[in-house]
């Protein structure tokens, strides 16, 4: 891998990263393998290695989609629900960052003298982006969890319409699923506007409209919620609760859900949530470029998946890719820079007006005179040795270079 740590070491670091905020990743780093490095070099290589898992599914969402390979067998009952988590962005800002969780229904329990349906093998996929491309990307966890081939699916979510899209795209006969406590905020919501809030009424009213969707179904509830909204006609609050909950009758059969074995709560996605994006985007006083988040995201998905060891490989190759793809652009980019200063240079042109010349009659030939000689200067003869400055020029008479003495004189010795 490039760079200037070694790969167990860069590896190191990023595994501490996605899980910790920069600066205390490379207080650990130093502590465990007495390699310092700063905090915005755990930033960056984490993010780096982030970025290349998300262009490696990127691939891959586009590998599938042109070669649309058999998926793996899923399981006999398998569910999927879809929700979104806010990150705080630099300015200020918040976004929406929405996470698929997928996992397979386990055998019901009894829980204090209820019947619970419990999930189990969960995995997550987040990205920070619209509805459309989210769906699309999600292709990637999709496929690799054999949603199209399990025998059957059950999609618990809170009913957003976006969400039904994403149904119909990867799973469209799902059975659909309102969660439950979300149905009960809307029921909730009809009697506070009737009774008002924390009034012991209206919580006994909740409480019994609650147990006869659980276990008879929507069908009591929604005659009860009519009558109240027929009496007061003129909020428009009770209407909006009441509209909501009539599109989604057909997913409120929680006694059939329940003796089918389905889930009827999408417990599973909030806390993926707050496992996947918020304990790692949400710590105190942090604040993320909107192209750092889906890098993050990316690891964070691998971690909370328990899939380091299958995914680290394909970060390798794709990192060694993207540096053979910047060393191949720096070379091609010499080359031509090479090319350029290597050619002829191109004289400008010269462009002369199209004068008409006066028509001359040449003489005769004849001897060349003073005036001809003038005009037309003879070529100088370049001699063939090297050339000497003469004896007055000016050259010579500079103090420069010439002897600062002279030596004396031989003497000769003379008889005494």
């Amino acid at each position: 891998m490039p760079g200037s740590l070694t790969p167990s070491l860069q590896e190191s670091l990023v595994r501490l990263g996605t899980w910790m905020p920069f600066e205390r990743a490379a207080s650990e780093l130093a502590h465990f393998t007495r390699t310092t490095v700063s905090r915005p070099t755990a930033e960056r290589i984490t993010e780096g290695v982030g970025a290349a898992y998300v262009q490696f599914q990127e691939q891959e969402v586009k590998r599938l989609e042109r070669e649309a390979p058999l998926p793996p067998a899923g399981p006999a009952q398998q569910f999927l629900s879809v929700d979104g988590a806010m990150a705080p962005l630099v300015g200020g800002e918040w976004a929406e960052v929405k996470t698929l969780v997928i996992g397979e229904v386990g055998p019901p329990v009894q829980v204090k003298g209820e019947t619970v349906i419990q999930t189990r093998h969960h995995s997550y996929f987040s990205r920070l982006t619209d509805s459309e491309t989210f769906q699309r990307l999600a292709l990637v966890e999709t496929q690799r969890r054999g949603v199209e081939t399990a025998q059957a699916v059950g999609a618990v979510t809170d009913g957003s319409e976006w969400i039904q899209k994403f149904v119909d795209f990867h799973r469209p006969d799902a059975v659909r699923i309102l969660d439950f406590p979300h149905a009960g905020e809307h029921i909730n919501g009809m009697g506070q506007v009737i009774w008002g809030e924390s009034n012991p009424q209206a919580q006994s009213w909740l409480s019994d409209q609650l147990h006869q969707l659980k276990y008879q179904g929507a069908a009591p509830v929604l005659t009860e919620l009519r009558r109240l909204v027929a009496m007061q006609p003129d909020q428009p609050d009770l209407a909006a609760h009441l509209a909501y909950l009539e599109k989604r009758e057909a997913h409120m059969q929680y006694p059939a859900f329940q003796a089918a074995g389905w889930p009827i709560g999408d417990g599973a996605v909030e806390s993926g949530n707050k496992l996947v994006v918020e304990a790692r985007l949400k710590g105190s006083g942090m604040h993320w470029a909107r192209p750092h988040v889906d890098p993050m995201l990316a690891l964070r998905n691998i971690a909370c998946n328990d899939r380091w060891a299958e995914a680290w490989p394909q970060i390798v190759t794709t990192l060694r890719q993207q540096d053979h793809q910047r060393r191949a652009e720096r070379r091609h980019k010499r080359q031509a820079q090479s090319a350029v200063m290597s050619g002829p240079m191109s004289a400008p042109l010269l462009i002369i007006p199209d004068v008409p010349s006066p028509v001359t009659v040449a003489p005769p030939p004849s001897a060349p005179d003073e005036q001809s000689c003038l005009v037309n200067p003879p070529t100088p003869v370049k001699p063939a040795g090297p050339w000497h400055p003469p004896a007055n020029h000016p050259w010579r008479h500079m103090p420069i270079g010439r002897a600062r003495f002279k030596p004396f004189a031989k003497r000769t010795n003379a008889k005494t």
